[in-house]
């Protein structure tokens, strides 16, 4: 019971919440997690790591996502978003055209200062709940990525759906903040759904109801992505049988035991023992393949 599973999580569940759901329904001692965190009040997808997959997290994690949000114009939160204590109200004289032209400052590499509702630590200590406590801290911009910015659709004179294609790190409803103080009015996220993670889309997802009667039918395998399926951005080496109690016990791969080969320095590649999917290595500097994590059953 290996691999990911394509989760759309509903609004008004942690991330957690859905993990510790399916959990109880697998069998004891399985291993299992998300694959980057979505905040409880958006939905969309929700990657979950079952099994030997959780050793992958960091493979999937840092991948394209893709993602829905509302923005409002003319409110401010402390927030950001609509869960949020109203801050400023400002009116609105907001065209898309207007809209669009504010896009380009928030278009790739960028600086965000976190908000304050997040889970970012300082001294030890969630930010989120030191705002609850009414404590306020400097905090210093981070830097991240956006791709792309544009309206989906526009829903009123000052609500408009964006489609934003970004990295890891992102905050959204600070996006939105941003973009609303951009044009002088103010703007605050009033909803979010992520579409797609790296190579997990919305279209294949699951909810967790549809999830845990597939558990408690005995049909998992039916969601159940293989292991190396979101990994296809890393390039792949394949091990000749001939070498495969090397690959069992995850030793060094020499250069002249691989079918297909590694760039030397490559960080990151899939082993493969002919057609098998073996783990996660990375290639030294003359060709050898060590493994970072060894996915198959070893010898005895």
């Amino acid at each position: 019971m290996n691999g990911f599973i394509c989760v759309n999580k509903p609004a008004g569940m942690t991330s957690s919440d859905v993990v510790v759901r399916v959990r109880r329904r697998l069998p004891r001692g399985t291993s299992i997690g998300h694959g980057g965190t979505l905040d409880p009040e958006a939905r969309g997808v929700l990657p979950l790591c079952v099994g030997k997959a959780t050793r992958l997290f960091d493979y999937i994690v840092d991948k394209r996502k893709t993602y829905l949000a509302e923005l409002q114009l003319g409110v401010e939160t402390d927030t950001q978003d609509a869960t949020g204590q109203v801050t400023a109200t400002h009116a609105v004289d907001v065209d898309e055209k207007a809209l669009i032209s504010a896009f380009p400052a928030f278009v790739g590499d960028i600086w965000q200062i976190p908000p304050m509702y997040s889970a970012v630590k300082r001294d030890g200590k969630r930010l989120y709940k030191l705002a609850r406590k009414g404590e306020t801290v400097a905090l210093e911009p981070r830097k991240c990525q956006v791709f792309s910015i544009t309206v989906d659709s526009r829903l009123s004179p000052d609500r408009f759906l964006l489609r934003v294609e970004c990295g890891k790190g992102v905050y959204i409803r600070t996006l939105c903040h941003d973009i609303g103080r951009a044009l002088g009015c103010g703007g605050m996220m009033a909803s979010l759904e992520r579409v797609s993670a790296g190579s997990f889309r919305l279209e294949d997802s699951v909810t967790p109801e549809e999830l845990t009667d597939l558990i408690d039918a005995g049909e998992l395998a039916c969601v159940l992505i293989p292991m190396d399926a979101p990994l296809g951005h890393l390039p792949e080496v394949r091990v000749d049988q001939r070498a495969g109690h090397a690959v069992m016990n995850g030793n060094p791969l020499k250069p002249d035991w691989l079918k297909v080969k590694a760039q030397p320095g490559t960080p990151a590649v899939r082993i493969y023992l002919e057609d098998t999917f073996a783990g996660i290595g990375y290639a030294e500097a003359d060709g050898t393949v060590r493994f970072r994590a060894m996915l198959l059953e070893r010898e005895a």
